[in-house]
């Protein structure tokens, strides 16, 4: 059976994030309801139903419910509900970028070439030499015991690379009218591709994980069609991964916010609103970090520094007890393998107090770029500037992304590496100093710009 491989120059993967809308599609409209403290008023569902509206959902550990009406009254009415903070609008937004260029390359997956014991696509895999993923290999440290749930597009089920590591009975999916499991077909789905970089199994097939023995749960909280989502199905993937006892949440997604709101065609979200989606998020990622859960979310990809940008937030890497990620890769490595692999990213957020961590999200040279000249590694031919973006796998086949959706799967795999090594268990306060001591301090001495703790590495964390 002949498939394709998919090159993905994703030049920014997150783009703009802009909001999709900020009121429903439709007369009917979706709302967060958020009580004072973690306990929800009691009959909420009676006391709703006589505000005009049906409740839809309940995140009782959070304190949080969200209800769907036509009444354009509601939210007020439900205002006056004794016990609730507040009653807002949902929002939904475009966390990830659908507008990817592709480039194909025919390959039989019916007799696929062979590198010695490796997997065949690991030679394109830069990145383990980055994070030094092969010396924890060799060291016995691979992941396993450690469970990571992807929060993102959903999840190709059956792709080799990833069925071996899925827990199917664990996934879920948080968008209405979507399964975790992807429709069939050759195509690029961005949770694939995330959840490959952290677990792809090593079964002399395709590729290799960082953490090849780590489990994947798929937990799909964004279209895999549109690749946008709501912030209560957001928040409820959150609590949902953290009581299935995740020991790692992926979210490889982001939203960039104006906290003195913003209007687009469908509507106006106030500043009050704004702040209140961050109050009911914050909650959810807190709640994971008590349950001994490590969040790592990426930074993002409009190359702002946030430390600089006062009317901004980025979502979710700035939420609390979040591990935010920036992205790192080469310039010319497919011409030259020993080239710097840790350069910034030109796409990639930055700034000292926003930044955790750096790790491989792919690189573009754009000198190679409008050159176009090819290049060879092992047995795979396309243009040179391919392959300093990351290859991964994806719906029925594997291809190259860039972005720090990127950057932060192969986090997870190192933090999961770690977690391993301590039985399967650990505090996400603990996961998180062990990162900052095995990292690679590049830049300047101590907390960096763009590579906050330093690049991520696994095999420091092995004797």
């Amino acid at each position: 059976m002949k498939r394709t491989i998919i090159v993905l120059a994703v030049l920014v993967l997150l783009a703009a994030m802009l909001p999709v809308s900020a009121a429903a599609q439709g007369s009917t409209r979706s709302y967060i309801i958020m009580a004072h403290g973690n306990a929800l008023p009691a009959k909420l569902a009676q006391k709703v139903k006589a505000a005009g509206g049906t409740l839809t959902r309940t995140i009782p550990e959070i304190g949080i419910a969200v209800a769907s009406s036509s009444n354009p009254n509601f939210a007020a009415n439900a205002s006056r509900i004794s016990g609730l903070r507040s009653v807002i609008h949902d929002v939904s937004i475009q966390w990830i970028d659908p507008n990817l260029v592709q480039y194909q390359l025919d390959v039989q997956f019916s007799d696929p070439p062979t590198s010695g014991d490796d997997d065949f696509f690991f030679d394109l895999q830069w990145g383990h030499a980055a994070v030094d993923s092969p010396i924890a290999w060799n060291a016995g440290a691979r992941g396993n015991n450690v469970r990571v749930a992807v929060l993102d597009s959903g999840i190709d089920a059956d792709h080799p690379d990833i069925a071996p590591n899925l827990n199917v009975g664990l996934s879920a999916s948080f968008v209405p009218g979507e399964g975790f499991d992807i429709e069939p077909g050759f195509y690029f789905n961005h949770g694939t591709h995330v959840a490959g970089i952290v677990a792809a199994a090593d079964n002399a097939f395709g590729t290799i994980g960082v953490a090849p023995e780590a489990e994947i749960v798929a937990v799909k909280v964004l279209s895999e069609f549109t690749g946008s989502g709501s912030f209560e199905g957001v928040i409820a993937g959150i609590v949902y991964a953290a009581n299935i006892d995740a020991d790692i949440i992926n979210m490889s997604l982001g939203a960039t916010l104006k906290k003195s709101g913003f209007c687009d065609l469908e509507g106006c979200v106030t500043a009050r609103e704004v702040a209140e989606l961050l109050v009911a998020s914050g909650r959810a990622t807190t709640y994971a970090y008590q349950q001994g859960t490590t969040v790592i979310a990426a930074a993002g990809n409009e190359s702002m520094d946030a430390d600089h940008t006062a009317n901004l937030v980025f979502v979710p890497a700035a939420l609390p007890h979040v591990v935010s990620v920036a992205a790192t890769g080469p310039l010319g490595w497919a011409l030259d393998p020993s080239t710097d692999l840790d350069v910034p990213a030109f796409y990639t957020n930055f700034g000292q107090s926003f930044i955790n961590f750096a790790a491989p999200g792919g690189n573009v040279d754009f000198g190679l770029f409008e050159s176009n000249v090819d290049c060879t590694v092992t047995f795979v031919t396309v243009p040179c500037w391919v392959f300093d973006l990351v290859f991964s796998t994806i719906s029925e086949g594997w291809g190259w992304a860039a972005g720090t959706s990127m950057a932060t799967p192969h986090t997870s795999g190192v933090a999961a590496i770690i977690i391993g090594q301590n039985g399967g268990s650990m505090n996400p306060a603990h996961v998180e100093q062990a990162l900052r001591a095995y990292a690679d301090d590049l830049g300047k001495k101590g907390n960096d710009d763009f590579y906050g703790a330093g690049r991520v590495n696994a095999g420091n964390s092995v004797p």
